[in-house]
């Protein structure tokens, strides 16, 4: 099953705004959303954690979800700046991004520590969207397949089902540098993520599996198109109305 799943299109903000940026931001697109109505399309905004009450009080009711961009596996303690999934859950998200390439770089995470939040994350009724993707080196020595898998098998909770997973592929060297797979690339790789999810997720051809890596209104229409691509996560796009709800439009 591909296109046939409703598609997800989530904005992941990541370290940028303001309070007066993020209320702007999303009440254009609470705006569009509300004007489009029930456009067969599922959006998601997820703002850095002090924005995420002024994301949520300007979408309203207009049906955008929101989520937060990282939860620790642990539901409280002594964690000095770092958020639970039981507190993005009382803010009122539904979802939050786990391993993420920049969080598996920067903070060293792997796909063990991805996989205890994204569990957590699922013990507190949000869903997780699990990101996994190679970097350069490892797509130019032939094991991006070998290793996108990898994370999903390590990173992938116990008891993961349609209902409480997506999947989020992002080639790390196309994450904000304009560099864009082939579409046969992306094919491929969802195609054996979705192959490999038939062993460790229930309804797994129910999973949805996003792209991510410089998806820009431009060139999102092909890669939404690609089987298996059941919608986009999207960054530096994400940050302009107008951008992101042509991403969004793309997917209708």
């Amino acid at each position: 099953m591909t296109q046939s799943l409703r598609q997800l299109i989530a904005g992941n903000w990541k370290m940028h705004g303001t309070t007066a940026f993020a209320s702007d931001l999303a009440g254009s697109l609470a705006d569009k959303a509300s004007a489009a109505g029930n456009n067969g399309v599922d959006m998601l905004l997820c703002p850095p954690s002090p924005l995420i009450a002024a994301v949520r009080g300007a979408i309203g009711e207009s049906g955008i979800a929101l989520g937060g961009q990282d939860c620790h596996a642990a539901e409280q303690g002594a964690h000095t700046g770092d958020i639970s999934a039981t507190m993005l859950a009382d803010a009122g998200c539904s979802y939050v991004i786990v391993g993420h390439s920049e969080r598996r770089a920067d903070h060293a995470e792997d796909d063990a520590v991805v996989k205890a939040k994204a569990a957590a994350a699922q013990a507190s009724n949000l869903v997780p969207v699990i990101c996994i993707g190679e970097t350069l080196a490892e797509r130019e020595a032939g094991r991006a397949v070998e290793v996108v898998t990898g994370q999903l098998r390590g990173s992938v909770p116990e008891g993961a089902s349609a209902s409480n997973i997506v999947i989020a592929y992002e080639p790390v060297w196309a994450i904000g540098t304009g560099r864009v797979p082939t579409l046969a690339d992306i094919a491929e790789v969802h195609d054996a993520v979705r192959a490999a999810l038939a062993d460790i997720a229930g309804d797994a051809e129910k999973v949805r599996i996003l792209y991510g890596g410089s998806v820009k209104p431009e060139n999102a229409a092909e890669i939404l198109a690609v089987g298996n691509v059941n919608g986009a996560l999207v960054g530096g796009a994400s940050l302009k109305a107008d951008d992101f709800w042509g991403i969004a439009e793309a997917a209708a």
